[in-house]
């Protein structure tokens, strides 16, 4: 588990190099909400610590849910999924692969019951993914809290509201 004191979002390794992005975003649904690709492309390079080879896809309930299903044995559609591949590879010096998917339908429904902007919950979600891929997780309560920490100061830089702070 990375911890969080040895990780600077944003896409500047150490100040020095530049990280190499590879996104390819494809849109299985595309609600007239839907971010562009260079807002994912904005959103994924904001969390993103080393060089990477991601396929961020934008799915519709049933696709979502039949992912879940197959893959987590859940049987709903859930808002954000990822699939980490190569990630334990000798040496480390392969870009880290994987795919996110995300409902676009549950998070039009997940963004206004919290009140906030589909936008900034795609960003939110987003960010929760890239994070996934590169091995952090909320199961146990102090991952929890170090993997929300590093969400809400990725999306505050971003010009987010602090996804996990209620005003309602």
């Amino acid at each position: 588990m990375p911890k969080m004191n040895a990780f600077q979002p944003g896409t500047q390794d150490s100040g020095l190099r530049t990280r190499k992005l590879s996104l390819s975003v494809q849109y299985a649904v595309k609600p007239e909400e839907a971010p562009t690709r260079a807002r994912f492309r904005r959103w994924v390079a904001a969390a993103l610590r080393k060089d990477a080879e991601i396929t961020l896809r934008l799915v519709g309930e049933e696709e979502g849910r039949t992912l879940n299903r197959d893959y987590r044995g859940k049987d709903y559609a859930t808002n954000v999924l990822t699939f980490v591949y190569d990630d334990d590879f000798p040496g480390g010096n392969l870009p880290l692969t994987g795919d996110i998917v995300i409902c676009a339908p549950v998070v039009a429904r997940e963004a206004a019951q919290q009140g906030k902007s589909v936008e900034a919950h795609y960003a939110h979600l987003t960010v929760h993914g890239v994070l996934h891929l590169q091995g952090y997780d909320h199961e146990a309560d102090e991952d929890a809290r170090i993997m929300e920490t590093l969400e809400t100061q990725i999306v505050t830089k971003l010009g987010y509201a602090d996804p996990y702070r209620c005003d309602a």
